[in-house]
């Protein structure tokens, strides 16, 4: 994967990421991929979004869970349904398969939703 133009920190500082609680999620009809998941944000309330990690997490693992959510995403209409942040994930490269796979990154302690991560 190829190195990402370098941005300033005022750049960095504009991403508004917090911690967000998996209220639900359900498969989205004839979507390989895609999950459709409602989180809790804390202060900037609930948030739908539609993540691609039907791969790697079914409807059950994900509720309750903490997540790292990206708020201040431009929202985008996938599979006619607007999508409101996204879901951070790392990609991890497996030379077995010559895919990326995702991990969803969460807090090492419990924190509140809505968390702002610094």
């Amino acid at each position: 994967m190829e190195e990402k133009q370098e941005i300033s920190f005022d750049e960095f500082f504009q991403m508004d990421l917090r911690i967000a609680k998996v209220i639900w999620a359900q498969e989205v009809e004839g979507a390989d991929r895609l999950l459709k998941i409602k989180l809790d944000v804390g202060v900037l309330g609930e948030r739908v979004v539609m993540a691609g990690i039907k791969q790697w997490y079914g409807v059950d693992d994900l509720v309750g869970k903490l997540v790292v959510y990206l708020a201040n995403l431009k929202p985008k209409k996938l599979r006619g349904v607007m999508s409101h942040g996204m879901i951070v994930a790392a990609a991890p490269f497996d030379e077995e398969t010559n895919e990326y796979s995702a991990v969803l990154l969460h807090p090492g302690a419990e924190v509140s939703p809505g968390t702002i991560l610094r």
